[in-house]
């Protein structure tokens, strides 16, 4: 059996029942002739109390810890769970032994070689900037901040799943690598074999021989996995992605990562309508859920991260979301700059992507709620998206969140062959790459839709951390390949 874990300790009627529980230290202090040490295992927020009654006779190991022990050692305490006298939690064990099974000096010591000095272990007991613990991304997860973070990650994603197969979709693993760009945008890393001397020889003379290359042509890690949930959307109705996708973006920013999660369902015989119905009810499923079931990482948060955030999170579970179309969102903001009740870095303007200020704006003034903006532009979207009767907009749909800005973004998929081969020419695709996605529409065509959600960007919006690489495990970016 596996050891019992501090979350079930803390939760069992005391009895004075046998105890043996492992963890890590996260304080120890001593007061008269006795010593109390917290111990944590990164099961719940909490950790244990477990006091040791120095006067009692204890044999020579636990002797030998008591007096040596450091924060951030593992450990292994057995004793007895009893009622605690001390506010904040019901259980605490009465120590009788403690074996350390890796101790972690709070000074360096050096070794026999450079490479087995070990320095001072680096999480004392003090306020760490977030900034110094990226650098230290295998050792963060000790902190409360980032075991939170990671707490909340696991179960979101349980809690992800859960909502889809409770609506009957179908779980799809799309490839990593692939030879075409879903979005366009051409920001994507080239996966190769090919010897960097040889191909940079093939480059001087003009070009690169990809037949020799591994997958016989030009390939690339995948921005999205929607394309290929669309062939499986047009077999089994309902399914959806989730799993890693790469940008090479050069954006040293808050809100951009290299390599990120994406959640994408995709929905046969759905048109814009549904999709919309769908986005709303999954984003209050998940965010209330997530309430309801990380407590005690949210009062951390609340506390350490950002005030107000748990209410704030209510107001958009309990919200009916507004709909607004992209050109009447435009003439908001422009009225907006008119009145002067509003100051953009970007002018407003038909034709251009709405911005974050923009989103906002819309969110807090014009709507005081969660939005979702339809109808965009054809020329700032994706070739994939339905074109409108008046040939000029697609039909597209952020969702848009106070605080944040856009959290979803999605649209109807254009079902109708000619006018999707058009969409490719205009924006210098190759039909001839996309025979398969093409067939799509040949054989059994029908409405569907879908939409795409940055996991990262949920959680770095439903825990209030205000940098992205502080809610993925190892981040990736520009520069950035540590761990």
């Amino acid at each position: 059996m596996l050891p019992i874990l501090i979350k079930h300790l803390l939760k069992e009627t005391p009895r004075l029942q046998d105890v043996k529980v492992f963890g890590w230290v996260k304080t120890k202090r001593d007061m008269k002739n006795l010593s109390f040490i917290e111990l944590y295992d990164g099961s719940c927020f909490s950790g244990i109390q477990c006091a040791f009654d120095r006067n009692s006779s204890f044999d020579t190991v636990t002797e030998a810890a008591l007096t040596s022990l450091s924060t951030g050692a593992s450990v292994t305490i057995t004793g007895k769970l009893v009622p605690s006298p001390a506010s904040g939690q019901a259980v605490e064990i009465n120590a009788s032994s403690i074996m350390i099974l890796g101790d972690s000096p709070a000074e360096a010591t050096g070794g026999k070689t450079p490479e087995l000095d070990i320095e001072a272990y680096p999480l004392q007991k003090k306020r760490h900037s977030l900034e110094f613990l990226r650098e230290i991304a295998h050792l963060r997860p000790r902190t409360n901040t980032f075991g939170a973070v990671a707490r909340l990650r696991s179960r979101l994603s349980f809690i992800i799943h859960r909502y889809f197969m409770e609506r009957d979709f179908h779980y799809l693993h799309t490839p990593v690598i692939t030879s075409g760009d879903c979005e366009g945008a051409g920001a994507m890393f080239q996966v190769t074999t090919l010897d960097p001397q040889s191909a940079a020889k093939q480059i001087n003379s003009g070009s690169i021989d990809y037949s020799k290359d591994f997958f016989g042509k030009k390939t690339f890690l995948t921005v999205s996995g929607q394309l290929e949930a669309e062939t499986y959307a047009a077999a089994l109705s309902r399914v959806y992605t989730f799993g890693p996708t790469f940008r090479a973006e050069n954006s040293n920013t808050t809100r951009h990562l290299a390599e990120f999660w994406m959640i994408e369902p995709e929905v046969a015989f759905a048109q814009l309508e549904e999709n919309m119905a769908l986005a709303e009810d999954f984003l209050k499923y998940v965010i209330n859920a997530a309430l309801n079931e990380c407590a005690d990482e949210f009062s951390f948060f609340e506390t350490h991260i950002e005030k107000g955030i748990i209410e704030n999170l209510q107001k958009v579970t309990n919200a009916k979301f507004s709909h607004i179309t992209y050109t009447d969102a435009i003439k908001e903001l422009e009225k907006a700059v008119s009145a002067k009740t509003a100051n953009f870095e970007f002018e407003p303007k038909w034709g251009n992507d709405l911005q974050s200020e923009h989103e906002r704006f819309l969110t807090d003034s014009v709507a005081g709620g969660p939005v979702i903006v339809t109808d965009y532009p054809k020329e700032i979207k994706a070739f994939y998206m339905k074109l409108n009767d008046d040939g000029k907009t697609v039909r597209a749909m952020d969702v848009l969140v106070p605080r944040l800005g856009e959290i979803i973004g999605g649209s109807q998929r254009e079902d109708n062959l000619e006018k999707l081969v058009k969409r490719m020419q205009e924006m210098n695709l190759k039909p001839e790459d996309y025979w398969w996605y093409l067939d799509l529409r040949r054989y059994g065509t029908v409405p569907h839709a879908g939409f795409g959600l940055g996991f990262e960007r949920l959680i770095q919006y439903v825990s209030g951390m205000i940098n992205i690489r502080d809610v993925i495990p190892f981040p990736r970016a520009a520069g950035q390949a540590e761990f």
